[in-house]
């Protein structure tokens, strides 16, 4: 008759009798103190490397170049459209930025007027800063996106300074977003209101600075079309345009002067095409310009001849 197996104790492995040694003298520790939940527990930090002095000296240089990257792009752009060096390959800015860089000419016009309003703001008590510290650094905060100044574009050097170190102020010390920025312009709009004397039919000129948004209409004259709370719509010889009333000037001219300019403005809109000659086209954009209310005889026989050709 077969006898059983007889059972063997299991040999315990070193690593077995380590961890139950462990876990033993750990229960002891904790029921030898009078509260339990009590118990210390040691953990091991995990160690951060510190950053070397030139990694600190490089990081911060890169961190200010990403801070900058608008502005640099609006000083590249500001030179490649006042040079035109886009000349070689293409006959407009527009269609330049288009091609290059995959935006629209009202794209560069932002990073143009708002790498203008950050050079403005460098000088806010950063005078004697070198170039390279231009950005975001104890002594000043500056911005690092289009989008923050972008409501300022269309104040005055001295307002957009007020209104960044508003911004600054309700962004409790730090880089404001475009919302903020775009609050503390509202509250001085609102400061400095004034009414809108501006009548229908009134005759205006353009003052295009520090708006890029008009560019090539400065000097032009526009006939009001449409009276608003801080802007006027004008028609001009080649369109309608909304201009905000700190870039419109009053010719002050009689009402029947009024109306003599809008028959030239007119007649010069019927005639004018962008498949006339350059020459004849400078002509007629010559007589947007005028800053009488009246065309000389000679400009008054060129006019004719022209609508009289367009008509034949």
């Amino acid at each position: 008759m077969n006898s059983p197996p007889s059972r063997r104790k299991k040999a315990a492995s070193p690593a077995s009798t380590d961890s139950t040694s462990a876990a033993s003298s750990a229960n002891e520790d904790i029921s030898q103190q009078e509260d339990p939940g009590s118990a210390t527990i040691t953990v091991t930090a995990v160690e951060v490397p510190e950053l070397t002095e030139e990694e600190q000296r490089d990081r911060l240089h890169l961190e200010r170049r990403v801070e900058r990257a608008f502005f640099e792009a609006g000083k590249a752009l500001t030179e490649l459209r006042d040079r035109r060096l886009y000349r070689s390959t293409h006959k407009t800015f527009e269609d330049y930025c288009r091609d290059r860089f995959g935006h629209s000419r009202q794209q560069s016009n932002y990073l143009i007027a708002a790498a203008g309003v950050y050079e403005n703001l460098t000088t806010i008590g950063c005078q004697n800063v070198a170039n390279e510290n231009l950005t975001t650094n104890g002594s000043q905060i500056l911005p690092t996106s289009e989008r923050q100044v972008r409501p300022m574009t269309k104040l005055e050097p001295q307002e957009q300074q007020e209104v960044w170190l508003r911004a600054v102020e309700l962004a409790g010390g730090k880089v404001p977003t475009g919302r903020i920025v775009k609050d503390a312009v509202q509250r001085i709009m609102e400061r400095t209101r004034v009414p809108n004397t501006y009548q229908l039919g009134e005759v205006c000129q353009i003052l295009a600075k520090d708006n890029p948004e008009l560019r090539g209409k400065g000097g032009c004259w526009g006939i009001v079309s449409q009276v608003n709370e801080f802007s006027c719509t004008v028609k001009t010889w080649n369109g309608e345009y909304t201009v905000g009333l700190q870039h419109l000037k009053s010719y002050n001219y009689l009402p029947a002067e009024c109306e003599q300019m809008r028959e030239i403005s007119d007649r010069i809109n019927r005639v004018y095409s962008s498949g006339l000659e350059e020459s004849v086209q400078r002509f007629l954009e010559s007589l947007g310009k005028l800053n009488r209310a009246y065309l000389t005889a000679l400009e008054e026989k060129l006019l004719s001849l022209l609508e009289a050709e367009i008509a034949n």
